[in-house]
């Protein structure tokens, strides 16, 4: 256990190098930094988290100008680090005007400016805490981990000011006026997988456990619009599939189900929440055949819109198996991505936010699983 939490450790302080010494404030206004940059990047810019294949050490980000599409870095992090990001990247969050990358398979987050230069990294050094999703408020970056803990980190310098120990595996973590909603998805029990239904919710000034809700078994992924919040659960992969669900704070956590969905993704400047459900049949693995549904909702006026938010795109699409989706609030752009796994790297498609199809393009790495935005 030492010798993997030197390891960590070492691995932490190899990929800072010399920006640890460098390292300073973030100004009160919280600009731009684009200290270290060994590129000139324009004013616009889009982040692409690549998840990678598990095992395989080649999670990645990369960087796209969606007013110049020519301008594209396949692997960003690694130009302006000299480094690789590691295995497996689970989740990225803009905050501040910083980046913050959670490297599941590597046990580590990190901190990057707004040209993608390493600012603080934290690693997590108790055996099966890996970190999975993150949410930040109040200058604090809070990260659910496998192993049933909330961790409260300083968002500048990623220090630990606290953990708060709540279930089993913890997914999807969304901040709702100064609450935390959290996802306790799932727990062994020898050697079986045991489906849970909990919904913590945990005040941020405090830190402490308000509340369980109990949800559609297995919840997974968390997101708010309109001082709501939003929840996807995968089911039970067997009688009980995925299911969308709404929760309102403001009528006593009160739950509604909404539909069918396989992923989601909300602009909370327009109050709306665009769902898809990827319907992929994995029986002839390696070879696969997906139906895709889109639909919407309004969290202002409370109303589901069944008919696709998309309009004129490609056809390929339809059949493509979605991955993530993102949206650019400034304009409310919205990213679709769709993967082919460990085959090749995944697709990008993008929408103005009628739906008008604008364009598509690799996305420079494999399962692309967030995208965040400078505008």
């Amino acid at each position: 256990m030492k010798i993997k939490s030197l390891l960590l450790s070492l691995m932490c302080l190899i990929a800072l190098n010399v920006s640890i010494t460098s390292c300073s404030d973030d100004d009160d206004d919280y600009g731009r930094n684009d200290s270290g940059s060994t590129i000139e990047l324009p004013q616009k810019r889009a982040y692409i988290l690549n998840e990678g294949s598990q095992g395989a050490n080649n999670a990645s980000i990369s960087f796209y100008c969606p007013d110049q599409a020519n301008f594209f870095v396949k692997d960003i992090f690694q130009t302006q680090n000299d480094a690789k990001l590691g295995d497996t990247g689970q989740d990225m969050i803009e905050y501040r005007n910083s980046i913050y990358v959670a490297v599941n398979g590597s046990s580590y987050m990190t901190r990057l400016n707004t040209a993608g230069v390493e600012q603080a990294c934290h690693a997590f050094t108790v055996n099966g805490a890996t970190p999975r999703y993150m949410a930040a408020d109040d200058g604090y970056v809070y990260v659910t981990l496998y192993g049933g803990k909330v961790v409260k980190l300083d968002a500048q310098t990623l220090e630990e000011k606290a953990s708060l120990s709540l279930g089993n595996n913890l997914e999807g973590i969304v901040e709702c006026n100064d609450k935390l909603y959290v996802a306790n998805s799932y727990k062994k029990e020898d050697a079986q997988f045991v489906y849970l239904s909990d919904v913590f919710v945990i005040n941020t000034k405090t830190f402490t456990l308000e509340k369980t809700l109990t949800v559609t078994v297995n919840p997974n992924k968390l997101t708010e619009a309109n001082d709501k919040v939003f929840l996807i659960s995968y089911g039970d992969y067997g009688t009980v599939g995925y299911t969308a669900q709404m929760i309102d704070p403001k009528d006593n956590n009160k739950i509604t189900v909404i539909g069918t969905a396989t992923d989601m993704v909300a602009d909370d400047e327009r109050g709306m929440v665009y769902f898809v459900n990827s319907e992929t049949d994995y029986s002839n693995w390696p070879e696969t055949s997906t139906i895709n549904t889109f639909y919407s909702y309004n969290a202002n006026t409370l109303e589901k819109k069944d008919a696709s938010f998309l309009k004129n795109a490609p056809e390929e699409l339809a059949s493509s198996s979605v991955y993530s989706m993102s949206v650019n609030e400034a304009n409310g752009d919205i990213y679709i991505a769709t993967t082919l796994y460990s085959a090749g790297n995944g697709t990008i498609y993008r929408f103005d936010q009628n739906g008008n199809f604008i364009d598509k393009f690799d996305c420079g790495g494999q399962n692309p699983k967030k995208i965040i935005f400078f505008n």
